[in-house]
């Protein structure tokens, strides 16, 4: 199984350069900046004996994070039943509430990519954290604030105020580095900070079902709990990707580790420090692989391509004229062979921008030109009161076919996703987890955020104590009690 490596416990300035010259009996003064601050690399090394110089010029631009998060509730139907009156059930009671106030501490890694301190590092490093504080190399501290997070991705941009410009390293070209080239990865694992590990790229493009945009690049270099969010170096001391997870059978390093490449890490995190977020390509179909029997029946003899089974309403798809049936086999100039291929190709893709589409139709290809349209905006569901009560704490998007293809859900289930749920929020006590589909809200059927939002605010302005969402989660559907008042 894949594990995300976060590790867990309990517990320079530029300088003005002035002089003076006589012109003409005039002292004229002369200002000459200085060069802007380059990048911590070397130039690329061919059969190098070791890493010793590599990892002492990029170290100072690794980063240990340290995050404290929020205590999550913990159910207390996990207590033990227990016959009324038991003189225990105070002891177990105290013992719950006990581990509900007890802070969570996360370890993580991350890098500097300016001297102005902006630092990338994993999305799960930081998401949640009420307190993020940044470590150098040196041992300096720093109180770290988050810019922007691309959950899909699993990526995050953070920035600390420091008073002097920081060493920073830039991003290499991932798609170069061919498999059995030499890496390094340097990072915090088991919160031993400025660790070197080494090994080779074994692998480019694995999809480890981690989310819908998985391209990790897989490699053997030992990462561990707590590398997450740290950098993979080329041998010029370039970072190709970010260490993210690791295949364990037992939680440590067995040399299957899985890095983000940096081809999808610059664009991202380029997007995250201008608009603080994401936003991706969207085409709005519903597909599914093109089996060999499913080619045969559409009149192709090789079975490249996916299947369009459905066409949303007013997407792009529609617009353009693509029709349930075809069969997409290209894209952008990208061959389409699986719904992941399309995936990455239309994510790739800014909004607005017009790109040509091949698509089998009536026993012959056709490209179809189409414009590709922006991905819906995650909506929160959020308690607009004066009472102070906060959010309800809901994050819902739209069921896509990215998110039903990763929930593994069929083209019959209608509703909206829960993408995030507050800790200690009304969503959260009342028992919704991140993934469940609503469905229906009271004998409302509903299928965006916005229908959603709108049928419990009504139940708010009726006064009602809460609402009963009916829920799908894991294959299965049933109804929670979605609580609006203060218990």
């Amino acid at each position: 199984m894949t594990h995300p490596i976060t590790r867990r416990k309990s517990v320079l300035a530029a300088t003005l350069l002035a002089g003076s010259i006589l012109a003409g009996g005039f002292a004229v003064s002369t200002v000459q900046a200085a060069p802007a601050p380059e990048p911590l690399q070397l130039a690329p090394v061919v059969n190098q004996a070791g890493f010793a110089e590599l990892a002492a010029k990029v170290r100072p631009a690794v980063v240990n994070i340290a995050t404290l998060e929020m205590p999550h509730q913990t159910d207390m139907h996990d207590m033990p039943a227990l016959p009324p009156g038991s003189p225990f059930a105070d002891m177990f009671k105290q013992f719950f509430n006990h581990r509900n106030a007890r802070p969570e501490h996360a370890l993580g890694s991350g890098f500097l990519i300016d001297p102005a301190g902006f630092i990338v590092t994993n999305n799960h490093v930081v998401d949640e954290a009420h307190k993020i504080t940044v470590t150098l190399d040196d041992g300096t501290n720093y109180p770290a604030k988050v810019v922007g997070r691309d959950a899909k991705t699993d990526l995050a941009l953070l920035k600390v105020e420091a008073k002097k410009p920081l060493p920073f390293v830039a991003f290499g070209d991932s798609d170069k580095e061919q498999v059995g080239d030499w890496v390094i990865a340097v990072g915090n694992p088991f919160g031993l900070g400025g660790s070197v590990t080494a090994g080779i790229i074994s692998a480019h493009g694995r999809n480890i079902n981690e989310g819908p945009y998985d391209d990790f690049l897989q490699i053997d270099a030992p990462i561990n709990p707590g590398n997450s969010g740290g950098p993979l170096f080329n041998q010029s001391g370039q970072v190709i990707g970010i260490d993210t997870a690791i295949y364990s059978p037992n939680g440590g390093s067995v040399g299957i580790g899985f890095a983000i490449p940096s081809r999808i890490v610059a664009k991202v995190v380029d997007a995250l420090r201008e608009h603080c977020q994401v936003d991706r390509g969207w085409l709005g179909v519903q597909m599914q692989p093109l089996t060999p029997s499913l080619a045969k029946a559409v009149g192709r003899t090789q079975d490249d391509g996916i299947l369009v089974s459905d066409v949303l309403a007013d997407s792009p798809a529609l617009h353009a004229g693509l029709k349930q049936g075809d069969v997409i086999t290209a894209f952008d100039g990208k061959p389409i062979k699986t719904p992941r291929d399309l995936a990455l190709a239309v994510a790739d893709v800014a909004a607005g921008k017009t790109v040509p589409m091949a698509v089998w139709r009536d026993g012959h290809e056709q490209t179809v030109d189409v414009t590709v349209g922006t991905q819906a905006k995650e909506e929160t569901v959020a308690k607009n009161d004066e009472s102070g009560a906060g959010p309800l704490g809901m994050a819902l998007e739209p069921l896509s076919p990215e998110a039903r293809t990763e929930l593994g859900l069929s083209n019959a289930v209608k509703g909206v996703v829960v993408t995030q749920v507050t800790p200690g929020s009304r969503a959260d006590d009342s028992g919704i987890q991140p993934g469940d589909v609503i469905v229906r809200i009271g004998d409302t059927p509903v299928t965006s955020p916005n229908q959603a939002a709108t049928r419990i605010h009504q139940a708010e302005a009726a006064k009602k104590e809460a609402v009963p969402l009916l829920v799908t989660r894991d294959g299965t559907t049933y109804y929670i009690a979605l609580q609006l008042t203060q218990g």
